[in-house]
């Protein structure tokens, strides 16, 4: 069975999560701040980690990101904040899901199934012979470039730095020139189709788009259609 470690400086809370893990079969192990849990993270062989934001010594922003130059293990994010731009930053810096608190157990544990079966699939593919490089596939509309298999946008000759999400978003974007993107379909596209989290934090992105790309070559790249979604229009 799976081995859980949970780094939860609430006592209370990090009892009840760890007896309802025990009970549904899996190895619990248990930190209390954010740096015996970097410790523990990188040193035992846990199969997934419930990391809380707010944490002693090291946040759990902190720990993530400390775990994620190692690692690649499922980590569950672990909030009383519900501001969306505390999840895209956990999403952006490596964490696979996350939950506010206060949650019900049974979503937890939803969670951590939906997790563990994701990275074990991940895990299962096998790793394709070396070839030769293929050509780029380049996708440009408006001046604005994006290379798909360099995970490369510019605009001109431009870089433009972007998270993995909002590459992501971006690219269902001009891969769907034309068409209306739901808030819906965007976040399959981008996050994945298990994602479980609300879909408003498309918005978020394509805020973050908007100031790096719109706002300062002075295009007008995503446009809005109101109750609907999003879409990019070729010129």
């Amino acid at each position: 069975m799976a081995r859980i470690l949970i780094v939860e400086d609430e006592a209370k809370i990090a009892r009840f999560i760890e007896l309802e893990l025990i009970h549904e079969g899996y190895e619990v192990d248990k930190a209390a701040d954010g740096r015996t849990g970097v410790e523990m993270a990188l040193e035992g062989d846990y199969d997934l980690i419930l990391l809380d934001v707010l944490l002693p010594q090291l946040n759990g922003m902190e720990v993530l990101r400390r775990i994620r130059r190692e690692s690649d293990v499922p980590v569950i994010m672990l909030t009383a904040r519900d501001a969306v731009m505390d999840k895209v930053a956990g999403l952006d810096a490596g964490a696979d899901d996350y939950i506010t608190k206060p949650f019900a157990i049974e979503e937890l544990l939803a969670r951590i199934r939906v997790a563990l079966k994701r990275h074990e699939a991940t895990a299962a593919t096998p790793v394709a012979a070396a070839s030769p490089e293929p050509d780029h596939h380049v996708l440009t509309i408006n001046g604005v470039s994006l290379d798909v298999e360099r995970h490369e946008v510019k605009v001109g000759d431009d870089p433009i730095e972007l998270t993995n999400r909002e590459f992501e978003v971006l690219k269902a974007l001009m891969e769907n020139r034309n068409v209306v993107m739901t808030r819906d379909r965007l976040v399959q596209l981008a996050c994945g189709y298990d994602f479980v989290g609300e879909t408003n934090i498309i918005d978020v992105y394509v805020r973050h788009l908007r100031s790096k790309i719109d706002d300062r070559y002075g295009i007008k790249l995503i446009t809005t259609v109101r109750g609907v979604g999003y879409v990019i229009r070729e010129n």
